[in-house]
């Protein structure tokens, strides 16, 4: 859905970088730094969509969530499905395994590509760093995606 023309990676570089390295949850930042929508979205809408960035409001970021998911109370903050939403409701507290980001319909793929080239491995650290010992699904569910298996304790 975003435009056909990107943003070049290279010319948003250090403020993606930035933003990647806030705890926070990225994906309203890297939506305003997309396209915006392209001419051939499917919204049925009377409004011009092309290249405007606000938030459609889809809940997939919320949806894929791996913090919500462990800990659905904090969808109780707020019923709206908005990435702003996901903000207040993630706070601080942010996995950085930045699947919303990678869920969002309106961040350019581009962006996207950069994500999983580049902070792949950042993902896996950080979540590996904040898995607790009752966490123990989530660590067995990464092994078996990873074609490793886990060492007993």
């Amino acid at each position: 859905m975003p435009n056909t023309k990107q943003t070049d990676i290279a010319a948003i570089r250090n403020i993606l970088e930035r933003i990647l390295d806030i705890s926070e949850s990225p994906v309203p930042r890297c939506r305003l730094l997309s396209s915006g929508f392209g001419p051939s979205h499917t919204l049925k809408v009377k409004e011009e969509l092309t290249g405007t960035r606000a938030c459609l409001g889809c809940g997939n970021c919320i949806d894929i969530c791996s913090l919500l998911a462990r800990e659905p109370a904090r969808l109780k903050r707020t019923a709206q499905r908005t990435s702003l939403a996901l903000e207040t409701m993630v706070g601080t507290d942010c996995d950085r395994c930045y699947q919303c980001v990678l869920s969002c319909p309106q961040v350019d793929t581009t962006i996207k590509h950069f994500i999983v080239k580049n902070r792949s491995i950042e993902q896996m650290r950080h979540l590996l760093a904040h898995l607790q010992p009752t966490d123990d699904y989530y660590l067995d569910q990464f092994y078996e995606e990873s074609g490793n298996e886990r060492k007993p304790d």
